[in-house]
């Protein structure tokens, strides 16, 4: 009898577990799908307004779907301005030297701070830090680049980016973490410092080697503040981002009748807008980065942890 009654209580416990689970995972679901539609709504409403007339645009009520198609803001963007051109070379080329030459600097600083042996890694690290809270000024920073002859030149995208003091600080605990015995085992068998960074820690680093080289390539695809600085007069090292933001204030200035010699041109003057100019802008502008994020999404989560935290 005593065994029948908690056979009886653990079938209605079991009900009562199995309606509990129903109701979270009703629950769980609504919340994410919510959650997903708030979160990819700005997106899909950019990329709505990118497809629609300009003109037509201006009434609104355009929300997930563009209500009269036009490939007019993409022909300009692409296509007619022979800047934007020029500047999407630029930028690619900015983007991939200066990542690989990022991620090769900051790890070789970061190997030779983590070395237990090496006599003054408190001292630099300091310095370091101190040089994320602390910087010489913009006044200063352009007459040193004209002294070093970095303005009106490529290089003024790549050399001052090379290190970052948060980047060699991120990797430099990452690095931490890696067994002593390994390097040791190495050194036994006769492997020098760059045998051991080569051949041992860098295939270890490879979650936070990825997650830097996501960080560092998104600042150059975006970055057009140091082309208005430095490269402004030199048209051929002209950037994606800085030419964008030319063609979208050409484009607020043909709108309200000041025009220009950087004005759109005359069959696309009446057709685009600065709404619209703006949402293709940025979704150009985005693709390659959402394109190249999933090659490197299973290496981010782990890198960033890891190397953020030291035991």
């Amino acid at each position: 009898m005593a065994d029948m009654s908690e056979e009886i209580l653990l079938k209605k416990h079991k009900k009562k577990m199995a309606r509990e689970d129903v109701i979270f995972t009703i629950f769980n679901t609504t919340f994410l799908i919510l959650f997903a539609v708030v979160t990819l709504y700005p997106v899909l409403n950019t990329l709505a307004y990118s497809f629609n007339d300009g003109n037509d645009a201006v009434r609104g009520g355009i929300y997930l779907w563009p209500r009269k198609l036009s490939w007019d803001n993409y022909d300009e963007i692409l296509f007619r301005r022979k800047g934007i051109r020029v500047g999407a070379k630029i930028t690619v080329y900015r983007t991939v030297l200066g990542t690989i030459t990022s991620l090769a600097a900051n790890a070789l600083l970061s190997f030779i701070l983590s070395r237990k042996k090496f006599l003054f890694k408190s001292s630099l690290s300091l310095f370091w830090v101190i040089t994320m809270y602390a910087t010489g000024g913009l006044i200063p920073t352009m007459i040193l680049f004209k002294y070093l002859h970095l303005t009106d030149s490529f290089w003024v995208y790549v050399i001052p980016g090379m290190v970052s003091a948060f980047n060699v600080m991120v990797m430099r605990t990452y690095m931490n973490g890696i067994p002593d015995s390994l390097e040791e085992s190495a050194q036994l068998e006769g492997a020098g410092y760059m045998r051991v960074f080569w051949s041992i820690i860098t295939p270890l680093c490879k979650p936070v080697y990825a997650t830097i080289a996501l960080f560092v390539a998104v600042y150059h695809w975006n970055a057009w503040f140091d082309a208005m600085l430095y490269n402004r007069l030199s048209p051929e090292y002209t950037t994606l981002q800085f030419e964008l933001r030319k063609l979208l204030d050409s484009v607020s200035a043909s709108t309200g009748g000041q025009q220009s010699g950087t004005a759109v041109t005359e069959s696309a003057a009446n057709k685009l807008t600065p709404t619209t100019v703006r949402a293709a802008a940025s979704i150009a502008t985005m693709a390659p980065i959402i394109a190249l994020y999933p090659f490197l999404q299973r290496y981010f989560v782990t890198g960033l942890t890891i190397g953020g935290v030291k035991e």
